[in-house]
């Protein structure tokens, strides 16, 4: 594959983290903004494959350190790692690898789509929730009853990114299978 044609994909699924992590960014759930950055890393996984995929999530979450506004409601700069939902700023990074690993080395039937949207999905909610916990009992001490509330006010994003991660799954598979989008990477498992 031709790496100025990765690179060019890459750097436009950096663009469209920072336009899915501030389409929605004024639309609130408490204090936490509504965004489109997991159902981009799902695609950025499905359709440039894990090593480029995880390379985009990389340079997205570099970018926002060197001061460019690319975070949610236009945070930048290392005071992202004070927040609270850094974790699922990281996450992004493995929820590419891991939907493009299966994409790439699953059987090539539609359902390994689902599969990779699926564990994409759960990547990005265990990475996100464990450093939810962390910094609310490092760094608030809030007593793990307060964590509890927390993580259940997570449900409604959780619906929303199922339900996206489902419709993006639904849309790589056609594009991929019709050929209307030639992937990055080769299906590994014939």
């Amino acid at each position: 594959m031709n790496s100025i044609r990765k690179t060019i994909l890459a750097a436009l699924f950096i663009a469209l983290m920072a336009i899915g992590a501030n389409a929605a960014a004024v639309i609130t759930i408490g204090t936490v903004p509504l965004t489109f950055q997991t159902v981009v890393a799902v695609l950025a996984g499905m359709l440039l494959g894990w090593k480029t995929g995880a390379a985009s999530m990389i340079g997205y979450i570099l970018l926002g350190f060197t001061g460019a506004p690319v975070f949610s409601q236009f945070h930048n700069g290392f005071s992202a790692l004070a927040s609270p939902t850094f974790g699922f700023i990281l996450s992004f990074v493995g929820i590419a690898l891991v939907s493009g690993l299966l994409v790439e080395y699953l059987p090539q039937k539609k359902i390994r789509f689902y599969l990779a949207g699926a564990a994409g999905l759960i990547v990005n909610y265990t990475i996100g929730i464990v450093y939810l916990y962390y910094y609310n009992a490092a760094v608030l001490s809030f007593d793990v009853a307060v964590f509890y509330g927390i993580a259940a006010s997570m449900s409604a994003f959780f619906i929303k990114d199922a339900v996206l991660v489902f419709f993006a799954a639904s849309m790589a598979a056609y594009l991929i299978q019709s050929k209307a989008v030639t992937p990055v990477y080769q299906n590994k498992a014939g």
